[in-house]
């Protein structure tokens, strides 16, 4: 069978015009990844999935909707595609623009956003803004842009963003055989959660699956859902998810009140908690990709939920990669030893003791 991207794959069931033209880079077909030893950990019984997005073509859960955002500004004739970012979004646009020949135009806050993301915008060429501003006025300006001029504006306001990124639910149900009892994500400007319940219902709809409950994190210094107010300053090392007014913040408010869910705020110490343990079972995150289940063990450790005998997917949305930063600060230098084996031997076996 031939690897598809996931509007081929999808098509029939994405609210796209007919003027679409496919732009992609096999995006999708993520892995769900079996947790067993932390499934454990979190209820007897229990069963978790990780749906790694970080292996997506550049490395984040950006890219399924962008193939399509790409695909639609490239079929009515756009030259040039425009959006403010944290960093992923930033790198998947400029991707994909570069891809189809397409302009890419990225602004981003100063100062915010992790070297392996902006460094992958500026590998595929896209040109770099920075601002004296949040993400939050460099969304406000690229809506202003793309209000004025020709230039498509591909940030997660525009629908076709979460037409490609719906499909990684129906991804879940398609491997499972069903949708999990809990689906557990980080929210920051909040299109990602609004796409997966999106996706959820449909296949309900169209399949009676039946739909998850959603348990949407933030972090504490940017959790504009969980207080009830837009964030100012918001400050978190979870850099994806630094956003004061989420875009789709009414969605996903939506979203988690439908699925008799919930949206709650972790601490950035909660995160890099669950981003090393994720880490210990093999699968390496970005810091923000950790939130599903930093709020997990959080909501299990308080007494609010109850894991036990439950299916559970979390959705890691980009990969360490993307945001080595943490890690190599606090990194040790690796031991010296001389080049021979009695060395070797004496520094494994003293380790070991």
């Amino acid at each position: 069978m031939a690897v598809q991207g996931v509007i081929d794959r999808y098509r029939p069931l994405l609210n796209i015009p007919d003027h679409t033209q496919t732009v992609t880079l096999l995006e999708g077909s993520t892995p769900l990844i079996p947790i067993p030893r932390i499934a454990e950990e979190l209820g007897k019984g229990c069963k978790a999935w990780v749906k790694f997005e970080g292996l997506n073509p550049t490395g984040s859960f950006k890219d399924r909707g962008m193939t399509v955002a790409i695909s639609e500004a490239v079929g009515r004739g756009a030259k040039a595609v425009i959006c403010a970012s944290t960093g992923n979004t930033a790198a998947s646009a400029a991707a994909y623009a570069a891809r189809s020949g397409l302009r890419a135009i990225v602004l981003i806050p100063k100062g915010k956003v992790a070297a392996g993301k902006l460094a992958g915008a500026v590998a595929y060429g896209a040109d770099v803004y920075q601002i004296d501003g949040s993400f939050d006025d460099a969304l406000s300006l690229v809506v202003e842009i793309s209000n004025r001029t020709p230039i498509a504006l591909v940030n997660s306001l525009n629908p076709y963003r979460l037409e490609g990124q719906k499909t990684a639910a129906f991804e879940i149900c398609d491997e499972l055989g069903f949708s999990p009892d809990w689906l557990c994500l980080p929210v920051g400007n909040a299109g990602n959660i609004s796409a997966y319940w999106m996706g959820f219902k449909e296949y309900y709809e169209l399949k009676g699956i039946p739909r998850p409950h959603i348990l949407g994190v933030q972090a504490e210094g940017a959790a504009p859902l969980v207080l009830g107010h837009p964030v100012e300053h918001p400050e978190t090392v979870a850099t994806a998810i630094r956003i004061g007014k989420p875009a789709r913040g009414e969605q996903a408010i939506e979203a988690a009140e439908e699925s008799k869910g919930r949206i709650i705020a972790v601490s950035d110490d909660e995160i890099l908690a669950a981003q090393r343990k994720l880490a210990a079972s093999g699968i390496w995150v970005e810091l923000a990709s950790a939130a599903g289940l930093a709020g997990l063990i959080h909501e299990i450790n308080a007494g609010r939920f109850d894991a036990s005998g439950k299916r559970i997917t979390i959705v890691c949305t980009g990969h360490g990669m993307k945001d080595p930063d943490i890690i190599a600060s606090s990194m040790p230098a690796p031991r010296l030893i001389p080049a021979k084996s009695d060395a070797l031997e004496e520094a494994i076996m003293g380790s070991a003791k």
